[in-house]
Parts: structure tokens; C-alpha cells; sequence
């Protein structure tokens, strides 16, 4: 299936009605597929509200003949959070200064989510004092099985779903899924309840909630309004809804867009991916767009996705609450190994355990058992006792191991995952234990070649908070250079994403208004904290650009932990530009940043002539005529807040512009620290801005290298030498 997209009109097409378009559109697709009928039965979903353009099913030789591109499907990437960050959200306190805002903050903002739908009971969606809809909102409240118009309210003021992509690529969804599809927005999955309630999620006291009794679950800006767009179907999700999607979001007049999905892997081109398509024009009609930056960190470096400057590329990292499981060996021996884990209730008494490569099914061998993989264990084996799995490698999904260990008759599962305990915190289906540390690991063993009867018993979790040298980022978080264009630092910022408690849908024998709240990790659950700040940052900004509201998440970030020592990577080294952007989200801070790094849709159009697109392709994407300037304006030359030089084999000049948004009495004056990246000689000039006559100053950036090769980071600080830090990292590749 393929899509194909044609310039707009100051974000319109320039038919009369949609009839007309859709016509006009019948008639450009039977030019390929031979008559008016059959582009009619090729037709997938018309783009006609905020961009003119159409999907539709073609043969490789009917697509070969037009410029398209290929619909693919795109997955999703998988509350003590906030406290964590400092946050109130309603105010910044930045040395001793504190600025309250109303409790009206925020209500005014639509916060669009295009993911797996939502559970609208979740009481994170609760409406409670918001006032009516704002009115510049034009959506609506589709229903379907499970959803009616009562679902939405003052809160979840608007939802829609999307399936006709998803039909044309990979049939019914119900073919890839156990239990009940909503073919309506009623969330069936979970992860889109779980990063909707963390992004706007009302304030929700847990103290009547099984074993979060001293919890309170919010989002990032509680008194937002949600407006839901269902585009995945469990975990697939169609490149041609996702367009779709983004096109109904826009017109609806949603403020914020925050979408937890990718590809997989990076983008191989600016042309090559709906994502790109519609979020460049949600850029162009004011909204920004906050995206994961992928969950494959484990396999390397250079995979982040989402990576193009107009979106905020969003990493993982811990936050200072850690759950704690014990698994007791033996009966009634203070024998203690400490694990992990989410469990609900204790495991009472004790059962036999059993390793799973003993207990082996037909055909497969003590290794493939080993994993608890779907198909390997014997169930006469497994059945009543507690299975010692082994992970395979730390993209394996601990959730899947406890349902197959489940299936097969098991009561228990303890899992062995050295070294990837930022991973694996999960609502198991039966109590489970993950031992993350060798020295308990061997324990384990050690006990299990002791005795020919061994027991154990598995106790609920323990959480324990204010934990040290935290953040750090997770091992699986997708990691830079930005494989598109190395100039630009990805991720942009990281935000917590490691077992995050927020709202879940009940399962099926539990009813519809039950209340759940389910910790998952993942790129996913960090994209929606940035997406709740950059809500609450429009709502006291509202003329903030997306790039302004940008620049105040990014420079405003936390380069240290709650030690103060360097953010560390999950290997124990102190992290870089490539794990996390420019550093960890401080909320409060955002609200007041002083300076800004602004860039715009005519930025944007030098940045892509530098980037080999052609002026047809860049009149086709902005809608005007385009000329690109000869020659092109280099790419690290884009007003970014940080600065990459992906390729320096000799002196470069970097060029930037400030603008100043702090309030009249705040200090004008701003002086520049240096840190100099290894074998590079870095000057600014001039060193002094001064914003007494001038919002908006430029700035020079000389890099001179030495015969030194390689990657090297820095970074530049602004500071009226009071209560402003404006902090840009710097990234140079020298060849």
C-alpha cells in the first residue's frame, strides 16, 4: 500500500468540499490503476483536512509508475515520577524565586494522543472542576463497541479510531490477538491508557488500590484535556492511519501532539515515512510534536528513531523507586535471595522449583526450554511448581515468560536477568521474582545443586524510594548519532521511562470500572512526562512556537543525578549527547528558561535543501514555492539548542540566535561558559549578549580541531549570572 501527498494551502486544500477533493483524488489514482472503480476500491483513507494527499492499495508495478511511498507498519514503543523531577506543576521555584500559577493552569490545553486507544473509565480521566470544552477544539467522540459519547466528558473531550490502514496491510485484528478487540477507541491493549494518564492524567489518591496504598498517580499536566486517536491494534499500528491520524488531530485543534510509536529503526530518508509527513505539518500549523526515541539500546548504538529536528526525540532513564521482591529458599529457612518484581499478593506456603531446561517439552532442548519460550516446556513438569527461567537477551518480554510459565500449569516464576534490572518490572500472571545481581544469581544455583527437594516461596513487592544515583539511563533506550543526519543531536532529552506506575485497562473478569494501575518501562513511558511539561508549557506560553517550547525542555535539563555526579549509562559510564540529549527533564525550570533557540518553517526548508531534497519534493511538503539557497545553508546551522558537527575534518563556524523571553525585571545581560570537547579548540564571539535594546541576538561558535580523530562532546551555558542557565551540548565527529 502506498501514499502519496500533494502541497496545501496555508494548511488547506484548495478544493471547495471534500467531495471535490475525494474526486479529484478517484481521478489522479484511476490514471495508475486503470478506471474510476477501481481507484475507488484501491482508496484507503483521504488526507483533506490540514494536507491534500491519499492512501491506497497498490501492485509494486502500479506504485512503480508515481512517487510514494510505502505505508509499513510502525510499533509502540513499551507515579512516583514527578516527585522525583520536583515537579508541582502548577509552578517554578528557581533560587528562591517562585511563580504561582492559576489553578486553571493547563485546562485550556488539548493534549492530542495518537496510540492504542483509551479505557475511559480509568479514573485518571476523571473531569472533576475542569470547566467546559475549550472552544477552539473541532473534534469528536466517535462511538463503536464499548464506547459511546458518554465515555468522553470535560476531560477526554474527543476520540476517534483508525482501521482501514491496518485492514490493507495485515487484515482483520482480531487474527493477531487473544481476547476482545474494540473496534472503537476503548483502549483493548494498555499502553495507550498507561502514557495518556502519564502525560495529562488527573491527580488520583491510591490509597484504595490493591498495594499502592501510598501512591498518588498524576500526569505531567493534570488539568489538560485529552483527545484520543486509536491508530494501533495490540501492537501494530499502519503507517496510513497514523497519517490519517495526524491530519484529524490538527484540524481538531489539539496543542500538543505525543505519539509513542516507531518503525523499528531509524528512517532511511525525509520522504520515507508517514511519521515524518505528519508531523511536519503539525510543525507548520504551530504543533509540537513529542515522539519516543525507540526501546533498541541494547543492540548498539545509532538507532534513535523519530530523529528529525521538528519533533522532540524523547530517551529513558531510571527514577529513585525501586521494588524489591524476595524469594525465601527453603521451608521456613531465613534464607533470603533479594530480587525484583510486581507482585500483588504473596505466593503462600512454598513449592517445589524446577529449572526450566529440566523440564523440557518434545522436540525442544535444554537451552530452548531454558527461556521459557512459548512451545518449550512440558506442563506435567512445570505443573504446580515455581520455573527458574533464563533471559535470552534484553529485549526478551519478562511479561510473555510468566504467561507461558502460566499456561503450562507453573505458580510461580523466578527469572534470571543479569544485569537488566532497569528492564523488567511488569504485572506478571503469576508471582515472580527477577534475581538481576550474579553474586544472588549464584546463590540460587548453588542451592538448586545442593538438594535433591528444593522449595521456595515468593513474597509481594517492597518499594523503596530515594534511591540514589539516579537517573541513569536505561539499558534499552535507543542511543545516537542521529543515523539521518548526524548534525543533529537525537535523542533530544531524556525523562523517566523505567517502571512507571500509571492507569491500565482491567482485565476481562475484573469489570469495566475497576481500577488499575500497572508499572511498564520504555521509551514510551518517557515521551508522555515530556509531552505533559510541553502542555503546560503552552498553556502559560501560548504563543510559543513548537521549537521555542522545544529549546525551554532542552536547555533547561539536568545533566547530574540526585548525587550530583554525571548522569551514568547502564553500563556505568558517564552518559553523553548520544544517551540522553541535553540531559534529563527539570520541569519547573522549563517555565522560565530566559533564553530561547527559535527556528521556523523557512529554517526548516534550509535545513531539508541541505539534506539533497529537491525543491518539487520541499513545494510538495510546505505548500509555496521554494528556492533553495546555493550554497546550501549547512545543517548544523539550523537554530538548534544543541549543537553537532557530524563530520569536521578542519575549522567550522556554527551560527545561532537567541531570543530573549524572561520577564522585565529579570536581568538582560548574558555571558558564556565553554567546555571544550577533547582536541578541539572551541571560541564564542561575541561572549557577551545583551538584550537591553534587541530581543534577539546572534552568536558565532569557532571549533578548531587538532589531528585528534574521533567523537567528542562539550557544551556551551548562557547565564545572567543569577537564576538562568541556557545549556547546549555539543557533539563533534572529527575525521
Amino acid at each position: 500500500m502506498g501514499e502519496h501527498s500533494y502541497p496545501d494551502s496555508d494548511s488547506e486544500h484548495s478544493y471547495p468540499d471534500s467531495d471535490s477533493l475525494i474526486k479529484s483524488n478517484h481521478e489522479i489514482l484511476s490514471a495508475i490503476v486503470g478506471s474510476i472503480d477501481a481507484a475507488q476500491k484501491a482508496m484507503v483513507h483521504h488526507y483533506s483536512k490540514t494536507f491534500r494527499g491519499f492512501s491506497a492499495r497498490l501492485t509494486p508495478e502500479q506504485a512503480a509508475t508515481v512517487l510514494v511511498f510505502e505505508s509499513t507498519i510502525h510499533h509502540l514503543h513499551t507515579t512516583r515520577s514527578w516527585d522525583f523531577m520536583e515537579s508541582n506543576g502548577l509552578g517554578y521555584n528557581i533560587d528562591g524565586r517562585f511563580r504561582k500559577f492559576s489553578k486553571r493552569t493547563n485546562q485550556d490545553v488539548i493534549v492530542g494522543h495518537i496510540d492504542s486507544g483509551v479505557w475511559p473509565e480509568a479514573l485518571s480521566f476523571d473531569p472533576h472542576e475542569l470547566g467546559p470544552v475549550p472552544e477552539h477544539f473541532r473534534g469528536d467522540c466517535v462511538t463503536g463497541p464499548g464506547f459511546e459519547k458518554a465515555n468522553c466528558n470535560r476531560k477526554l473531550i474527543g476520540a476517534r479510531f483508525y482501521l482501514d490502514g491496518f485492514m490493507a496491510d495485515s487484515g482483520p485484528p482480531e487474527n493477531f490477538a487473544p481476547g476482545t478487540i474494540y473496534r472503537s477507541p476503548r483502549d483493548d491493549f494498555g499502553h495507550g491508557t498507561h502514557t495518556a494518564s502519564t502525560a495529562v492524567g488527573s491527580e488520583v489518591n491510591l490509597a484504595n488500590v490493591r498495594k499502592w496504598d501510598s501512591h498518588t498517580a498524576k500526569g505531567g499536566a493534570p488539568r489538560a484535556r485529552l483527545a484520543v486517536y486509536k491508530v494501533c491494534w495490540h501492537n501494530k499500528c499502519s503507517c496510513a492511519d497514523i497519517l490519517k491520524a495526524f491530519d484529524d488531530a490538527i484540524h481538531d485543534g489539539v496543542d500538543i501532539i505525543t505519539i509513542s510509536i516507531g518503525s523499528g529503526h531509524p528512517a532511511k530518508g525525509y520522504l520515507e515515512d508517514c511519521f515524518l509527513i505528519g508531523s511536519l505539518n503539525a510543525f507548520k500549523n504551530g504543533i509540537l510534536v513529542s515522539a519516543s526515541a525507540g526501546n533498541n539500546g541494547n543492540a548498539g548504538s545509532g538507532n534513535v528513531e523519530n530523529a528529525v529536528p521538528w519533533i522532540l526525540t524523547v530517551a529513558a532513564s531510571t527514577i529513585d523507586r525501586e521494588s524489591f521482591c524476595y524469594l525465601r529458599l527453603g521451608t521456613g529457612s531465613r534464607q533470603l535471595i533479594l530480587a525484583h518484581g510486581y507482585n500483588l499478593y504473596d505466593l503462600n506456603g512454598s513449592y517445589e522449583l524446577v529449572a526450566a531446561g529440566a523440564a523440557a517439552g518434545f522436540g525442544a532442548s535444554y537451552e530452548q526450554a531454558s527461556y521459557c519460550n512459548r512451545g518449550t516446556l512440558n506442563p506435567s513438569v512445570v505443573g504446580g511448581k515455581i520455573v527458574v527461567c533464563r533471559l535470552q537477551s534484553l529485549s526478551d518480554n519478562a511479561g510473555d515468560k510468566s504467561t507461558v510459565v502460566k499456561e503450562q500449569g507453573g505458580v510461580g516464576m523466578v527469572l534470571v536477568a543479569i544485569g537488566a534490572a532497569d528492564t523488567l518490572i511488569y504485572k506478571f500472571d503469576i508471582p515472580t521474582s527477577i534475581i538481576t545481581n550474579e553474586d544472588e544469581a549464584s546463590r540460587l544455583d548453588m542451592y538448586m545443586r545442593s538438594t535433591m527437594q528444593t522449595v521456595a516461596s515468593i513474597f509481594s513487592n517492597r518499594d523503596k524510594v530515594n534511591t540514589k544515583s539516579n537517573p541513569q539511563m536505561a539499558s534499552f533506550s535507543s542511543k545516537g548519532p542521529n543515523s539521518l543526519t548526524s548534525d543533529i543531536i537525537k535523542p533530544d532529552i531524556t525523562a523517566p521511562g523505567v517502571n512507571i506506575l500509571a492507569a491500565w485497562p482491567p482485565s476481562e473478569n475484573e469489570g469495566v470500572d475497576a481500577i488499575i494501575y500497572k508499572m511498564d518501562s520504555g521509551t514510551s513511558m518517557a515521551c508522555p512526562h515530556a509531552s505533559g511539561v510541553a502542555a503546560t508549557l503552552k498553556s502559560v506560553h501560548r504563543n510559543w512556537s513548537p521549537a521555542a517550547i522545544k529549546s525551554a525542555i532542552m536547555t533547561t535539563a539536568l545533566m547530574k543525578d540526585n548525587t550530583e555526579q554525571a548522569i551514568k549509562s547502564s553500563n556505568g559510564y558517564d552518559a553523553t549527547p548520544m544517551d540522553f540529549g541535553s540531559g534529563h527533564l527539570n520541569p519547573d525550570s522549563t517555565l522560565d528558561p530566559g533564553l530561547v533557540y527559535d527556528f521556523d518553517n523557512d529554517n526548516l526548508i534550509d535545513f531539508l535543501c541541505s539534506q539533497n531534497l529537491n525543491e518539487i519534493q520541499l513545494q510538495n511538503m510546505f505548500g509555496k514555492q521554494v528556492a533553495c539557497k546555493y550554497p546550501p545553508v549547512a545543517a548544523y546551522n539550523l537554530n538548534y539548542p544543541s549543537i553537532g558537527i557530524g563530520y569536521m575534518a578542519g575549522p567550522v563556524s556554527v551560527y545561532r540566535t537567541l531570543t530573549f523571553v524572561g520577564n522585565s525585571e529579570d536581568p538582560k545581560v548574558y555571558r558564556v561558559s565553554i567546555e571544550s570537547p577533547p582536541w578541539v579548540r572551541v571560541t564564542v564571539v561575541p561572549d557577551t549578549l545583551d538584550f537591553s535594546y534587541s530581543n534577539k541576538l546572534n552568536f558565532k561558535v569557532d571549533f578548531v580541531p587538532s589531528k585528534v580523530t574521533g567523537y567528542g562532546y562539550g557544551g556551551i551555558t548562557w547565564s545572567d549570572g543569577q537564576s538562568h542557565f541556557v545549556n547546549s551540548p555539543i557533539f563533534v565527529n572529527v575525521v
